[in-house]
C-alpha cells in the first residue's frame, strides 16, 4: 500500500513509519518538528530512518521539501504543518494514498492546561484537514491516535471502549474524544473506514522525554530526586513501544467496517451501522507506579530519591485496558514485560546520550 502516516518524527509515527517500509510498503511521513520537546530526539528518530544529508550537515529541514530515505528507497518525509489545509491537500492530490494513519499530534495533559491553543490547532484543525482531505481525495481507510486519556472520570475498571467517556478532565483527553466524534461522522456521511486506537502510556526506546520514564532515568543519571505524584497510589498500564507498533500494523492492514447488527438504541459504543471502529491498545496489566521505580532502580542499580506530591490537576489515578476487541477480532493482545520493555530503554537511552556510568 502507499500509506501516509503522520507525525513520523514522534515516537509512535517513527516506529511505525519504519516497520511499514521494512515490510514494503511505500510511506510517505510527515512532521513540524516542533519544539514541544528536545528537538535532538525527533532528529535522531529522522536520522535513524535514513533522513541524514542535511541533519549532518546541521541544516534545519525545509518546509515543504521531500527527503528520501538513504535506507528505505520507498520511504519519503516532508515537513509541513497538519493545520496547513492547502499543503495537506495538495499533498493528497499528488501522491493518492491507499491508506492515512494520524499519529500526530500535540501530546501531552499538563501542556494542555496551559497551552490549550496548540490542542485545537494540532489536534481539531489538524484531523479536520485530515478527514477532508480523505473525503476529497477517495481516501477509504484511516487509523488515527486517540488516547486511555478520553476515560476522565470513569471508574470502571477495566477500561472498555464501550465505557460512557463524556467527562474527560483534559483539554488533550477533550480532543482525543472529539477525534472519535468528528470520524465517525465522516464514516456515516462519506464511507470513510476510521479506526481510532486509544493508546495506553507507550514507552521504550526512542520515547517521548516529556514521559516518566524518561524523567525518571535522566534524574536517576544525573543524581536528582523525582516528583511521584498522588504520593505513589498511581496504577499504569504501561504498553511497549513494539507491541504497539504491531496492533497499528494489524488495524492498518483490517480496515473499519460497518457492525450490521448495530442500532441506536442498544449499538456498541465502540462501533457502527457506519465503518467506524474504536480498539484499547494495552498490555491490559496495569503497574503500581513504585513498582515502575523499582524497575528502573533495578536496572540503573541505584536508589531514587523521591519527591511524594499530590496528584496534579487532568491526571486519572489509574489506566487498565481491555483488550477483548483486540483479541477476538484481529487476534492480538500486548504482552512485553515491564521490566524487559525498562531495560531496553534504560539501553538506549545510555547510548543515544552517551552516558557514561562509570
Amino acid at each position: 500500500m502507499k500509506i501516509l502516516v503522520t507525525g513520523t518524527a514522534g515516537f509512535i509515527g517513527a516506529a511505525l513509519a519504519e516497520k511499514l517500509a521494512e515490510r514494503g510498503d511505500e510511506v510517505v511521513g510527515i512532521d513540524n518538528i516542533n519544539d514541544y520537546y528536545d528537538q535532538s530526539v525527533k532528529y535522531g528518530r529522522l536520522k535513524k530512518a535514513g533522513f541524514i544529508e542535511k541533519l549532518e550537515e546541521g541544516k534545519d529541514i525545509s518546509y515543504g521539501e521531500f527527503l528520501t530515505s538513504t535506507v528505505y528507497p520507498n520511504f519519503r518525509f516532508i515537513k509541513l504543518n497538519l493545520d496547513d489545509k492547502q499543503e495537506i491537500m495538495k499533498l493528497f492530490q499528488h501522491e493518492a494514498f491507499d491508506a492515512v494513519c494520524n499519529l500526530a499530534a500535540q501530546a501531552g495533559v499538563r501542556y494542555s492546561l496551559t497551552n490549550p491553543d496548540a490542542y485545537i490547532e494540532s489536534n481539531i484543525i489538524g484531523f479536520m484537514n485530515l478527514l477532508e482531505a480523505c473525503r476529497h481525495n477517495d481516501v477509504k481507510n484511516l487509523s488515527y491516535a486517540s488516547s486511555s486519556s478520553v476515560y476522565g472520570l470513569n471508574e470502571n475498571i477495566p477500561f472498555s471502549t464501550d465505557d460512557n467517556v463524556d467527562h474527560p478532565i483534559s483539554l488533550y483527553a477533550a480532543s482525543k474524544k472529539s477525534n472519535e466524534l468528528m470520524a465517525h461522522t465522516y464514516s456515516h456521511l462519506f464511507g470513510i473506514q476510521t479506526t481510532g486506537l486509544r493508546f495506553f502510556t507507550v514507552y521504550g526506546p526512542w520515547g517521548r522525554p516529556d514521559m516518566a520514564l524518561f524523567l525518571f532515568v535522566k534524574a536517576a543519571l544525573e543524581g536528582k530526586s523525582i516528583d511521584v505524584f498522588n504520593h505513589g497510589e498511581m496504577l499504569r498500564d504501561f504498553t511497549y513501544i513494539d507491541d504497539i507498533i504491531e496492533g497499528v500494523i494489524r488495524v492498518i492492514d483490517n480496515p473499519a467496517q460497518p457492525d450490521k447488527t448495530w442500532n441506536g438504541k442498544t449499538g456498541r459504543a465502540s462501533t457502527s451501522s457506519a465503518p467506524y471502529k474504536i480498539y484499547n491498545i494495552g498490555n491490559q496489566n496495569p503497574v503500581k507506579l513504585m513498582d515502575f521505580i523499582s524497575a528502573i532502580e533495578n536496572k540503573l542499580g541505584k536508589t531514587i530519591e523521591k519527591n511524594m506530591l499530590p496528584i496534579q490537576p487532568g491526571d486519572v489515578p489509574a489506566t487498565f485496558a481491555n483488550v477483548d476487541d483486540l483479541v477476538e477480532d484481529l487476534g492480538y493482545k500486548p504482552d512485553t514485560p515491564i521490566q524487559e520493555g525498562i531495560d531496553k530503554f534504560v539501553d538506549w537511552y545510555l547510548e543515544f546520550f552517551e552516558v557514561d556510568q562509570k
